[in-house]
């Protein structure tokens, strides 16, 4: 009954695991997946135990349950939201689930990708099930991270002068969006909107859509400035923001200048980030509000 789990045959028990219309066994001799009620081999009327043997189970409970793992780890709350109220219908679950994915095509790519690898896990945890029997060691399951491989379909480029109709209209949803309004207007005070500034990144996804930009001014002989970051709603949570830092980083490398960036005071997460690429907290500044 012994037999090697390779790609192909990985790709092909996922395949079935999710067809609710049959019952399939795997063909270890043919290493292939038969249906049992399709069966034309003459000579194998029977479906013996010792070569024919079951797939890992999944259902569609499964399924559900891994919709909401996926929607539980998304850190963008709008399609967590969005996907949470699909998930809380009372019929038609998957539809809709599929309906909120297609209105955005990265996260659907993430939701592919992540659905793909833990049902991959599965496989992995019941065949590593026959190895034990077998007597060998069992495989490991490799983590694999979503976020990267969506990111590589994003464009980085050098922001332009016509690109700064979408960069305005960014920073004022942006801006918009802060909950303490009277703190914001003093950081924007502070902070003031410029672009595409001396070094500028604009990032498009792979429709073509602006989702977000980085720009930066030279203040002194020896800073530069980092005015803004920032990125569509519909873009956050896959790492777009520190790909955006991370090229600059890179982009301004020669330059041999001091990098500096303000974060307003309801930016913390972004702080971890900023600890990543070895920035040092400097300098912290508190406001008295007379208004």
């Amino acid at each position: 009954m012994r037999f090697d789990l390779d790609n192909a045959l990985t790709d092909e028990i996922l395949f079935y695991m999710e067809n609710q219309d049959g019952e399939f066994l795997l063909d270890t001799k043919e290493g292939i997946v038969v249906d049992i009620h399709n069966n034309e081999d003459e000579d194998e009327p029977d479906f013996d135990d010792e070569r024919f043997i079951s797939l890992p189970e999944w259902s569609s409970n499964d399924g559900y349950r891994l919709m909401e793992k996926f929607t539980a780890s998304l850190k963008n709350p709008i399609i967590r939201q969005e996907l949470s109220a699909a998930l809380n219908k009372n019929k038609g679950v998957f539809r809709s689930f599929r309906n909120v994915l297609e209105q955005y095509p990265e996260t659907e790519k993430m939701w592919f990708n992540f659905k793909e690898q833990k049902m991959k896990d599965e496989v992995i945890v019941w065949y590593n099930s026959l190895r034990e029997e077998w007597g060998l060691e069992p495989l490991g399951i490799e983590p694999e991270d979503n976020s990267s491989l969506v990111l590589e379909d994003f464009v980085l480029r050098e922001g332009k002068d016509s690109d700064l109709e979408n960069a305005a209209a960014l920073h004022k949803i942006c801006a918009e969006e802060k909950a303490e309004k009277t703190l914001y207007d003093l950081y924007e005070k502070m902070n003031p909107f410029v672009f595409p500034g001396d070094i500028c990144i604009t990032a498009e996804s792979p429709s073509g859509d602006f989702c977000g930009f980085i720009n930066a001014v030279k203040d002194s002989d020896f800073n530069l400035r980092i005015c803004q970051l920032e990125v569509q709603s519909e873009y956050r949570g896959i790492g777009l923001g520190k790909t955006l830092l991370s090229k600059f980083i890179e982009k301004v490398e020669n330059l041999k200048l001091n990098i500096t960036i303000d974060l307003p005071k309801d930016s913390d997460f972004f702080s971890r980030t900023l600890h990543l690429e070895n920035f040092k907290p400097f300098v912290q500044r508190f406001a008295l509000l007379r208004q």
